[in-house]
């Protein structure tokens, strides 16, 4: 669920990211891509530290 919430998040981080830079429809959908996918990522580790832990 983690990883779940760290996409949405990235993807919000993401489009907004852009529009302060003034990006148009496409920038923003890839600005939201790869900040999705990037802190996806890192929800996904953060999740399996926390399984391994306990």
């Amino acid at each position: 669920m983690i990883y779940t919430i760290a996409a949405v998040l990235g993807a919000i981080i993401g489009y907004r990211r852009a529009v302060r830079r003034g990006g148009n429809g496409f920038d923003r959908a890839q600005y939201a891509t790869v900040h999705a996918i990037a802190f996806g990522l890192a929800g996904l580790f953060v999740t399996l530290m926390i399984d391994r832990a306990w």
